[in-house]
Order: structure tokens, then C-alpha cells, then sequence
């Protein structure tokens, strides 16, 4: 597999993490699995019939990606080849009026003509274009999530929902309706993917030098068993099938990378 990540112009860095394209090779034939990240993001796809658990992503068409609350598969190929945007949570509205998160969430969603890419323009120049089709689909710069998004992640997903509300002068629940038709996760749920993506960078470099149970407490779980179950939830594998060696551990970094970025909001 071949992935890079392009920086977006200054404007777009407010709610665009990067673009990305993403090859497969010579020694691709099988599924892939990523795991929740709370982001949503646009792809287009530039290859083969792209096989994916929520359908078939077809050459030359435009696909909204929910917000990812669950881990997903997608079948690489030689042939496989994919452009994408990978947006900052919660600011798919701020370029799209096309529906309420809750609704995309965890799907991958072909989306209208009007609002698809342009495959002859991607094929030429993919970095100039989508600066451009992206700023000029920016609708509005308000970021009404943007300080409570901040406070969960400044908080490594701990903070409390009550006191969260509480804090950005609003209630429980206001901000749980906010967070469904902004971000596609209710603040809990979008939490607790926050505090996984910590505790897996965490085992990601642990190295064996500390305990499961270790791990566990600072990452703000009851204990290992706690800590397992939602390693399992959200990557489908327990933590000795994810990290039995080193070399595994960089194998599974390479994917943490690769789709795991909640934590860099």
C-alpha cells in the first residue's frame, strides 16, 4: 500500500486535517481494516471498484464518509486508487448542506452530482483543485463544537458530560443534539472514542514496558478487562492479537497513522 498525506491551503486548515491518496500494489489482494476515528471526510475513487463492507465505490464517483464510530473494512487491490479528504469533526457542515450527521454516520454515501468532485480536474491537478473546490464550498467559519470538541481532547475524552455542558454555557442536552447533527456521535460516544484512541497510542508505544492494567487506569478505565472489551469494540481484535510483538506494534502504527488522527483535532 502507498498513502500520502497533502497538507491543505491555510484557510481550509481550520477544518481539514489533510487530503490523501491512497495506491495499492503489486502485493495487495486483501481486506484492510481501519478503526473509529470521529472524523468524516469526502473520497473519490480513481481506481478499480473499490469493495467495501458498506457497498462498492465505483471509478469516478464521489462518496461521503460519516463519521466513523466503528471499525471498517475495504478490500485493497493492485488497482486500487483513491483521493480523499479527511475533515476535522464536526466541520462537514461548514461546506456541505447535505444532511444531518447522525444520518451519514458509518456509511459511505454516493454523493449528488451538483456537490461531486470533478474527475477530469482531480486527474489534472488534485492539490490545486481541491483547495479550491473546498474554499469555495466554505459556507460559514463558525465552529460552534470547536471549544467543546477541544475540552474532550484536552482531556484525553474524561471530561465529564455534565460538567462539559456546564463549562460551554450550554445543556446536556443541547450539546448531545448538537453533537448528532454536527458530528454524527453523541458527546459520550465521541468521548470514549477519544479515550481509546489514547489508550491505543499508548500500547502503540508501549513496548512491553508497562502493564495492561497500568495502561488501563491512566486512561481512565475500571481495569484490563474494561480496557480489552473496548479494544475489541472498536478494532473487532483483542489486545494480544493487535500487539504480540514488536514487529506487529509497527505494523498496527503504520494504520493508527494512516486512520487514526481524532487525537490531533
Amino acid at each position: 500500500m502507498n498513502f500520502r498525506e497533502i497538507k491543505p491551503c491555510k484557510e481550509l486548515a481550520p477544518y481539514i486535517h489533510f487530503f490523501w491518496e491512497f495506491k495499492g500494489d503489486v502485493t495487495d489482494n486483501q481486506w484492510e481494516r481501519s478503526f473509529p476515528d470521529g472524523c468524516p471526510g469526502v473520497v473519490i475513487n480513481l481506481g478499480d471498484t473499490y469493495k467495501t463492507e458498506n457497498g462498492a465505490m465505483e471509478f469516478g464517483k464521489t462518496y461521503v464518509l460519516g463519521t466513523k464510530t466503528s471499525f471498517k473494512e475495504g478490500f485493497i487491490t493492485p488497482n486500487t486508487h483513491l483521493l480523499g479528504v479527511y475533515l476535522k469533526p464536526a466541520s462537514f457542515p461548514n461546506f456541505f448542506d447535505y444532511a444531518s450527521q447522525d444520518e451519514l454516520a458509518d456509511t459511505a454515501t454516493e454523493i449528488d452530482k451538483p456537490l461531486s468532485l470533478n474527475l477530469d480536474k482531480v486527474m489534472k491537478d488534485p492539490t490545486t483543485y481541491l483547495n479550491r473546490f473546498f474554499t469555495d464550498k466554505l459556507r460559514h467559519t463558525n465552529r460552534e463544537l470547536h471549544e467543546v470538541i477541544r475540552d474532550i481532547h484536552r482531556s484525553k475524552g474524561l471530561f465529564d458530560i455534565y460538567e462539559l455542558a456546564k463549562k460551554n454555557c450550554t445543556t446536556v442536552r443541547q450539546l448531545e443534539r448538537q453533537f448528532k447533527k454536527n458530528l454524527g456521535a453523541s458527546p459520550k460516544e465521541y468521548s470514549n472514542i477519544v479515550r481509546f484512541q489514547n489508550a491505543f497510542s499508548m500500547l502503540i508505544n508501549n513496548q512491553n514496558k508497562r502493564s495492561l492494567l497500568d495502561i488501563a487506569f491512566e486512561c481512565g478505565y475500571y481495569d484490563h478487562s474494561h480496557l480489552t472489551n473496548e479494544i475489541k469494540k472498536y478494532t473487532g481484535f483483542a489486545p494480544s492479537q493487535l500487539f504480540p510483538s514488536h514487529t506487529a506494534e509497527a505494523n498496527f502504527e503504520v494504520l493508527h497513522t494512516k486512520y487514526s488522527r481524532s487525537g490531533e483535532f
